[in-house]
């Protein structure tokens, strides 16, 4: 998995009016979840803020990334857990990241990529992606850039579902039955099937 450095600074204060201000001074509050407990068994959070600008890059891609996360010179390893989005002007509003673990399996959704010119396509049909990310649960050190699964020998009408896949390391946390990709009838395959049917 590629890296991406954000920096951050700590934040002195964490109530309402406080994250207001930073908002309007084009900054994005921030938690960082850590992996690591205090002397009462509590886990130990970071609150921080970073810039729009800090973030674009890891935000506004379709890859995944372990994030090199430098509060004021502490660097940490973490990957962005959540992203919350104003509803109207999709301005970020909030961010989380959690520490990683060596030794601790991470959740992390990843994009799925086709390959192979699909048996279906060739008979008229046409390849569809219904899930572009998976949910998988592995040591981060094993989690692929992306899932990589091949539809040559798929069918017309036929589809590969999540139940189907199967990657060493990792654990994959989407519904069994939940259809990843599918090639499906065009209207003209329908007749060239209705045509290969009425000529036996």
């Amino acid at each position: 998995m590629k890296s991406i450095e954000v920096k951050g600074s700590l934040r002195t204060e964490t109530g309402k009016k406080a994250t207001r201000e930073l908002r309007k001074n084009d900054s994005i509050p921030c938690v960082l979840y850590g992996s690591q407990k205090d002397e009462n068994g509590k886990v130990i959070n970071t609150h921080f803020m970073v810039t729009n600008e800090a973030v674009r890059k890891l935000v506004y891609t379709p890859h995944i990334y372990v994030v090199d996360l430098n509060i004021d010179g502490k660097v940490t390893n973490a990957i962005m857990k959540d992203i919350q989005f104003h509803p109207v002007t999709d301005k970020i509003l909030h961010m989380d990241f959690y520490q990683i673990d060596e030794a601790k399996p991470i959740e992390m959704d990843v994009p799925v990529q086709l390959e192979g010119l699909a048996e279906g396509v060739k008979a008229g049909g046409k390849l569809s992606l219904q899930m572009r990310k998976l949910k998988v649960k592995a040591l981060f050190n094993v989690i692929p850039e992306r899932i990589v699964i091949n539809v040559t020998n798929l069918g017309l009408g036929k589809t590969v579902k999540v139940g189907e896949l199967n990657y060493e390391g990792l654990e994959l946390l989407n519904a069994k039955d939940a259809v990843v990709c599918a090639v499906k009838l065009t209207r003209a395959a329908r007749g060239a099937q209705a045509a290969a049917a009425a000529g036996k």
